[in-house]
């Protein structure tokens, strides 16, 4: 747990979720419904979407690379653990440098944001819905789960803030 830079109140370490997840206090999902341009809940909305493509992309590439990872592993935890490991060694090694990243995972093999637009990288064509959908998971957040939540959004408009952000939210 830390502080955002420059507030005050402490915040877990959280993952990044979408609806079929619960509002938790360490799993940040987007706020429900559609929000004004510009406005808190959107741009929160819109930062936390940017944060999930990052996960997908490694995600998506790593089990496009190595198809272990499609499938359930039926391996001890700590065995499947070193399985994991290794491939994300492997994935970082090929990433280290230029000859290897580009025929490791070419420019256009990731999604990508121009002028504000989504374009999906060339591995969500390789993975053969490698990433299943959930189910979506009801249960009624606790206020220090919406408190985490509004910290984070709050800070995203504040001292967290990006140029863009208001203009492609």
């Amino acid at each position: 747990a830390n502080n955002l830079n420059g507030r005050e109140k402490i915040v877990p370490y959280v993952f990044v979720a979408d609806e079929a997840f619960p509002l938790m206090e360490n799993i940040l999902k987007p706020f429900p419904g559609t929000h004004e341009k510009g406005s808190t809940k959107r741009i929160f909305n819109y930062r936390l979407s940017r944060a999930r493509r990052v996960v997908e992309n490694v995600f998506g590439i790593l089990s496009a690379v190595f198809r272990v990872l499609r499938k359930p592993m039926l391996l001890e935890p700590n065995k499947a653990e070193i399985v994991i490991t290794a491939c994300v060694y492997l994935h970082n090694y090929l990433r280290k440098n230029k000859s290897s990243r580009d025929a490791y995972s070419p420019p256009d093999f990731f999604d990508r944001e121009v002028d504000g637009r989504n374009i999906v990288g060339t591995w969500r064509h390789e993975t053969n819905n490698t990433l299943r959908p959930l189910e979506r998971v009801g249960r009624r957040a606790t206020r220090l789960a919406e408190e985490n939540r509004n910290e984070f959004a709050e800070y995203f408009c504040g001292n967290g803030a990006v140029p863009w952000q208001t203009e492609l939210a």
